[in-house]
């Protein structure tokens, strides 16, 4: 009999569409139904690196809809298993006319236990949802911003799998090597924990990757590529990392009709409609993505109602040249610029990497960017990229010119000369693994511009990386930085901003409530790894 890998994973929802991943253990058709609502929607399987994946797309559902679904593997009832202590999985529509709820957070390491790494926010926040039953404020959708999977910090589990594929000693020592490695680690994070399985069943989830998803510090500068690529082991990591991020995670998050006009997607219908294996079709198009990151766009936006969220590729679409530093590409920019407007009651900027930091790490990357480039002299670049490096100083401050082109993007929006100015303008974000509000400060400007940061899902930080992250948070410590980067030539930044609540240090996961104008943020953390609990509340805007 036929058996689900993994999923089901409900993915794009839009009014009246839905979209269900699965992984199965051979080839097979893959049917979505649910009798009573008139659902029966069907996909055969793609065959990648000898796995097999379909993508069923439902339509003509109601906005605002729950429907209870199963999922048939050639014929046989597969989803949901016999027995299970869970709510039927739903699908679940949205509905533009009522309150949108986006709960998201990042940085999740699974498997592991408690005492390592606290209570798991994900796992929890599923508990709190299964055992609340339709009273409970669930999320319309779950956005996971940035290292689903840890592929370069592995847990035992990982490494037993690893060991039995190759030797211990062999590179790259205790990280994943190539997609088949992937594939194990997406199992354990959303196959194993059964109440994390349910979750991703029946909430509508939308990701986009980060540094560990494929390595730390990924796409760091010129220099770290460089020194990535002349590993002899980096092709198989970097195009298995990429290609099953293209499977695993950017096919649900992507629309039916971005899905029906991707080259890619038909082309790997096409060999596996064959009897072939497209592996080889994802290896090229992965390295191809890497080295000319302008070849694939990974950003996406979707307009649900009043709401405007926009997901931005901070790793994979970076220009890094001898010559020329970038968050994005140019092709990649110019598609941001065009969907930062106004005419909305909200505009949401995801990015897994913070747009604004703690101003005392701002003005440290900032000036650390400069020097890097030469600012202080031949010398003075070596050793501020090896300190870029070993520090982690790759966010968005360390693109300054990035962050100056998006700051002006944002002041028009809020300025209301791109359209009607939105009642708020929010950047969602994660990776420091801390949570935080700042709130900014931009004259003329008509919107609340705000970062709300919600990191980690499950990862805390160690007690000296905290305490330092603790004290660039103080008020007053910034000057200093500040008058480091005024030294390297770095122009003061365009828009002023403070913390105004946190830092947090907890495993947590944020909900941002949407109502007409109104927007409110809570996040909560795991007390136990089936309950949650308050950390802090705030309104932006409205």
């Amino acid at each position: 009999m036929t058996a689900l890998a993994l999923g089901p994973h409900l993915r794009h929802v839009s009014a009246h569409t839905a979209t269900i991943w699965v992984e199965t253990d051979r080839p097979c058709e893959v049917r979505v139904v649910a009798a009573e609502h008139g659902v029966d929607a069907a996909a055969r399987t793609f065959t990648a690196h000898g796995h097999h994946y379909a993508v069923v797309e439902v339509d003509g559902l109601d906005p605002g809809a729950r429907v209870p679904y199963q999922v048939l593997l050639d014929g046989e009832t597969v989803w949901p298993e016999p027995g299970s202590a869970y709510p039927a999985s739903q699908i679940r529509t949205l509905d533009p006319a009522g309150t949108l709820r986006i709960s998201f957070g990042s940085c999740r390491r699974s498997p592991g236990t408690p005492e390592k790494f606290g209570h798991d926010a994900l796992a929890a926040f599923a508990h709190r949802l299964k055992d609340g039953g339709d009273d409970a404020a669930w999320p319309d959708v779950l956005l996971m911003v940035g290292d689903q999977v840890y592929a370069d910090e592995l847990s035992e589990e990982m490494k037993e799998f690893i060991r039995g594929r190759r030797a211990a000693d062999e590179p790259p020592v205790d990280e994943a090597a190539d997609f088949e490695d992937y594939t194990h680690l997406y199992k354990l994070a959303w196959h194993d924990d059964r109440a994390v399985r349910w979750l991703l069943s029946t909430v509508p989830t939308f990701t986009i990757f980060d540094d560990h998803d494929i390595r730390d510090d990924w796409n760091t500068s010129y220099a770290w590529r460089q020194q990535m690529w002349a590993q002899p082991w980096w092709r198989a990591r970097i195009t298995g990392g990429i290609g099953s991020y293209w499977i695993y995670q950017h096919l649900g998050n992507m629309s039916p009709e971005d899905r029906a006009a991707d080259p890619l997607l038909a082309q790997v219908r096409v060999v596996s409609e064959a009897g072939g294996d497209a592996g080889a079709v994802l290896d090229e198009f992965a390295e191809r993505a890497d080295k000319q990151p302008d070849t694939m766009r990974w950003s996406y936006a979707h307009d649900w109602g009043g709401t405007r969220l926009v997901v931005v590729d901070s790793r994979c679409s970076r220009l890094l040249t001898p010559d020329r530093r970038g968050m994005l590409d140019d092709e990649e920019f110019r598609w941001l610029d065009e969907q930062c407007q106004g005419g909305m009651d909200h505009l949401l900027i995801a990015s897994s990497l913070p747009y604004l930091l703690p101003r005392t790490i701002h003005h440290a990357e900032s000036w650390n960017e400069a020097v890097a480039g030469g600012a202080w002299g031949r010398r003075a670049a070596a050793v501020g990229e090896k300190v870029r490096q070993a520090a982690d100083l790759e966010h968005w401050a360390a693109f300054e010119r990035s962050f100056r082109e998006v700051a002006e993007d944002v002041i028009a929006v809020g300025k209301g000369e791109r359209g009607a100015a939105p009642a708020s303008i929010s950047f969602l974000s994660g990776d420091i693994h801390y949570s935080c509000l700042s709130r900014v400060t931009a004259p003329g400007t008509a919107s609340a511009i705000s970062q709300i940061i919600c990191s980690p899902l499950r990862n805390p930080l160690n007690g000296t990386i905290q305490r330092a992250n603790r004290f660039a948070s103080m008020r007053g410590v910034s000057g200093a930085f500040r008058a480091l980067a005024k030294l390297a030539k770095v122009p003061a930044p365009p828009l002023r901003w403070r913390m105004t609540d946190g830092p947090w240090f907890d495993n947590a996961i944020a909900t941002v409530e949407l109502t007409g104008r109104q927007c409110t943020v809570r996040w909560e953390t795991p007390r136990t790894e089936t309950a949650l609990t308050e950390l802090g509340r705030a309104a932006i805007g409205g």
